[in-house]
This record gives C-alpha cells, structure tokens and sequence, in this order.
C-alpha cells in the first residue's frame, strides 16, 4: 500500500466511523456568527462584544480605515466601525481570523505547508473577490454578492487541514512535500464538505468546497465556484487540461471575465491590492 493509499484509508475510516476530529472554529468567532445571525441585534452589542478581543477589534478598525471599505473620514470607535461594515462582513472578518488561528503546528515541517496553505487561500480569496466585484460592476442584479463571496473563498480548501494535521500525527510516514500536496488535491474535497456541514453553512458554501477542484462539474448560472475557479487557474490550476488562455475561454463566454488579460488592468490590480489588505 502506497503511503497515500494508507493515508487515504486512515481518513476515510475515520470519517466512516465519524472519528475524525475536525476543525472547530474558536468560541468568540461562534458567539459574533450567532449574535450576527440574530434579526434583533443591533449594532451596539456587536461593537461590545468585539470590543473584548484586542486582535479582533484591531483588525475590524483597520478595516474600517481601508482604501477599499473607507469613505475618506477617519472612524474612531468600534461603534462607527461596525457601522460602516456591517454585521455581515464582520461575521466574515471573524470567520477569517478564526480560521487563520486554525493553521497552526508545532511541527516545522507542517507549519510550512499550512502556512502554505493559507497564504494561497488568502491570494485565491482576494482574486475571486476582485473579479467578482468587475463582473457585479457590469451588472445591476447578479446572484454573487461581496460577503458569500469572501467566505467561499476563505472555506474553499478548509478540506486540506485534517489532511495536513494527520500527517502530522504520522510524519514519519507522511512528511513529504509532494506527497502532501498530492493528497490535499486528491482529498481535501470531500473532508471539506464534511467540515462546512459540521459547521452548519450552507450549501452553496458547501458546493464551493466539494466541487472547486472539480472541472467537469458546472454550476447551473454564474456562482461562487466559478470565481473560485478562475482565481485557482491564475494560480496554476488545471493545468494539465490546457493553457491559461483556454481555461479561461468558458469564462468569458459567459461573460464572467471580459478577456484572458482582465486581470492584467492596472483598475483590475490596484482593487486586488486593496482587498487583499483586508486580510493582512
């Protein structure tokens, strides 16, 4: 047996027996999805309940601040900050910092692939939510909005990190570079389903997870998947089914991307800057 054989095979029985122990995000991250989700909320007790984390509250005033989320006045308080983004941003804001807290060994080896990891679903993220928002600019109604977007992209590879965590149990055996990727390619689909469900998103959410990886699945009309696509073909996947021009060419038929160089647009590069900051 192969060593991913047997790594494939520890998973899989694992997730048969429901022993495999997923991801749980961290307990503030639950408490501002829960209150976020609550239609009585208000905005008062979103910025008290922020105000408890220093990182969490840090983060959501710079974000208030940026380029991308500011409207050129400086905001002070938690209070004008939740203001200005929003209760549905910051539920994904906190999603961010949780899962980042998520990437976290004490192994050099695997602390290197899940920083990997990470960084990629960073850039992937940014560049899915910078054509998206090109695309809803040519569009009064469109079914993709800015908030979803920013979690499938955040989620879309979640499915590589018990990966990466029962290599760690078995480094002996599991602690090769292109083994681990291989397995993440191979795998990470369906563990990340199984996570998303665990964590009680929804099923377009799930979709992005399970089928992203998938090129012979098509979604029905323009969805998350197909941005998390084209930002994963920018970042070479797919590439033993052909180019990048030709990858692309089913996107701009449908009129998702404009041409095979839209992202080559100093407008296309200066918003991808900008929301990428969001998440540093």
């Amino acid at each position: 047996m192969t060593a991913q054989n047997a790594l494939l095979t520890i998973l899989i029985e694992k997730i048969r027996t429901d022993t495999l122990v997923l991801p749980s995000l961290p307990e503030i991250a639950l408490k501002i999805r829960k209150l976020a989700d609550d239609p009585n909320v208000n905005l008062n007790q979103m910025s008290e309940m922020i105000s408890h984390d220093p990182a969490l509250s840090a983060r959501i005033m710079k974000i208030a601040n940026s380029a991308f989320v500011g409207r050129g006045v400086h905001v002070n308080t938690m209070h004008q900050a939740t203001t200005r983004i929003g209760l549905r941003y910051i539920k994904n804001v906190v999603t961010a910092m949780a899962m980042e807290q998520l990437f976290v060994s004490k192994t050099p080896f695997i602390k290197a692939q899940m920083a990997h990891v990470w960084a990629e679903t960073l850039e992937i993220t940014a560049f899915a939510l910078t054509t998206m928002q090109q695309y809803n600019a040519n569009f009064k109604h469109t079914a993709v909005n800015f908030d979803t977007m920013t979690l499938a992209g955040l989620v879309h590879n979640i499915g590589a990190l018990p990966i990466l965590t029962e290599a760690e149990k078995h480094h002996d055996i599991f602690g090769e570079e292109g083994f681990i990727q291989q397995s993440i390619a191979s795998m990470s689909s369906n563990i990340g389903g199984t996570i998303l469900r665990s964590w009680g998103f929804n099923e377009e959410l799930i979709e992005v997870a399970e089928q992203w990886h998938t090129s012979t699945y098509q979604p029905k009309h323009p969805s998350y998947l197909d941005f998390i696509r084209i930002a994963a073909i920018k970042h070479g996947y797919f590439h033993t089914e052909g180019d990048e021009n030709s990858l692309y060419q089913p996107y701009i038929e449908a009129g998702l991307i404009s041409s095979t160089e839209f992202y080559q647009t100093a407008e296309f590069k200066t918003l991808f800057n900008e929301i990428k900051q969001l998440f540093i």
